[in-house]
């Protein structure tokens, strides 16, 4: 079944908190198609989206939360990204406020004279902390949030581990194309209109997010320091050549040197993230 959630005040909300009531309920399989203002609650119009929250709607504009029926802490959530359609317009902003505004058309962005090719991603797909209280949607967390990986696109699927009952799944940061690592703080921020498909996995037990891309497999890891982000990455990419594979831990780390790639996520969330990539073909199992 697909469900269609509205743009409008009561879908959307700048934080995440486990006391905030689900927009609606899906059943484990269903999709949900969904808008959302880019980072700064701007339209398609480029009107600010109103009334908002100074406290609680000072973050991203996420879609949700969204309850799963049947989910249960220590299960894992698979994601997967059916849709992402940037709007017609974006904007860079670098840290000392300088702003470049793009015309896109779904493949290409222009501005000041330059093109890029687009890549369409949401930036922010995640669950709550277990903790009670209102947390920032800035950071990444085990459980997801604000990841920012380009490699997110339609087609891919995100699994994480589920960290409250119910899921409370929020999605949005539509992103019409970015580096890895972001590093002057935005992507092409724009508007979009996106689909996903929540399902729950009990075979599936995870630390940190785990994603399937076309053609390889990536693990993340989060920190405040950018090699403990590494170190958690290539523990969660070791327990996936051990489950895949049937691998022993010192023959997966033997290989992971060898064939398994780390890339910088993002450096400007506070929390830094590492993802490591695994290609289908960068192995030959006998």
């Amino acid at each position: 079944m697909i469900h269609e959630l509205p743009l409008e005040r009561r879908t959307l909300h700048g934080h995440f908190s486990r006391d905030l009531e689900p927009v609606l309920t899906v059943d484990p399989g269903d999709s949900v198609r969904f808008s959302t203002p880019n980072a700064g609650w701007e339209l398609e119009s480029r009107e600010k989206f109103a009334p908002l929250d100074p406290e609680l709607d000072s973050g991203h504009a996420l879609a949700g939360p969204i309850e799963v029926r049947g989910a249960r802490v220590g299960q894992t959530l698979a994601v997967r990204i059916d849709d992402v359609r940037p709007a017609s317009w974006g904007v860079t902003i670098t840290q000392q406020d300088h702003v470049v505004v793009w015309d896109l058309d779904g493949r290409v962005g222009r501005s000041n004279g330059f093109e890029v090719e687009l890549r369409p991603f949401l930036g922010v797909l995640g669950m709550p902390p277990p903790e009670a209280g209102v947390h920032l949607t800035i950071p990444p967390r085990p459980s997801g949030g604000n990841i920012d990986c380009k490699e997110l696109v339609a087609g891919t699927t995100l699994f994480l581990p589920i960290p409250v009952n119910g899921a409370l799944f929020s999605a949005g940061d539509g992103h019409a194309t970015q580096g890895d690592g972001e590093v002057c703080g935005t992507a092409i921020e724009c508007p979009v209109e996106a689909q996903v498909t929540l399902d729950v996995r009990d075979d599936l037990e995870l630390e940190w997010p785990l994603a399937r891309i076309d053609g390889a497999w990536l693990t993340f890891g989060f920190d405040e320091h950018l090699g403990f982000a590494a170190r958690k990455a290539v523990d969660g990419m070791l327990d996936l050549m051990e489950r895949e594979h049937q691998l022993g831990r010192e023959d997966a780390l033997a290989l992971a040197s060898l064939v398994v790639d780390l890339r910088v996520t993002q450096v400007v969330n506070g929390v830094l993230g590492v993802h490591a990539v695994l290609a289908d073909d960068a192995v030959r199992f006998r």
